[in-house]
């Protein structure tokens, strides 16, 4: 681990949080946002949470299909004339 005095560029951080789990990833993004911008509005956080929670249920249950990422990079293209 690396000492508070000791600057990391951003190519470290990336390379020392590699491997970790998504639910750590998130975190650490959630905190350095908090730390930049401040903590965001507990209503809009739920709200959130709850939209999430809804469009992972419907695709998991097969209501929706997702769309390929390639798919939607093409069509960005498209419309960006690129």
């Amino acid at each position: 681990m690396h000492t508070g005095a000791m600057k990391l560029s951003a190519d470290q951080i990336v390379d020392e949080t590699r491997d970790w789990p998504e639910d750590a990833i998130a975190d650490l993004i959630d905190r350095i946002w908090s730390a930049k911008y401040g903590d965001a509005d507990p209503a809009i956080e739920r709200a959130w949470h709850e939209e999430i929670q809804r469009r992972t249920a419907e695709l998991e249950s097969g209501q929706v299909q997702g769309i390929p990422l390639e798919e939607v990079l093409a069509k960005a293209r498209a419309l960006i004339g690129r």
